[in-house]
């Protein structure tokens, strides 16, 4: 069975890309009475540039989070399909 690449990238970028919406939003509810996020958000902002703990940081990384998804799930597919031809 052979993978539909166009569709497996933008699935694999939308779900990446909207899983870091979701977390920011998550840090930003639940981050500490003095405004300060957590490790987690200092850590995706030095993955993804421009990124930081805010409404706008949400959408730089639902950017970014989409492209990283969309590559690495297109990667995964290419590969995919060039073992399974082989069995």
């Amino acid at each position: 069975m052979k993978l539909d690449l166009k569709a497996f990238a933008l699935a694999g970028g939308l779900f990446w890309g909207l899983g870091i919406v979701f977390l920011t939003w998550w840090l930003l509810l639940t981050r500490d009475k003095r405004g300060r996020g957590n490790r987690y958000g200092e850590l995706i902002g030095r993955i993804y540039p421009g990124y930081r703990v805010s409404p706008k940081g949400s959408v730089i990384g639902l950017f970014w989070g989409f492209i990283d998804g969309f590559a690495a799930a297109g990667i995964f597919g290419l590969l995919y399909n060039h073992f399974a031809k082989k069995t």
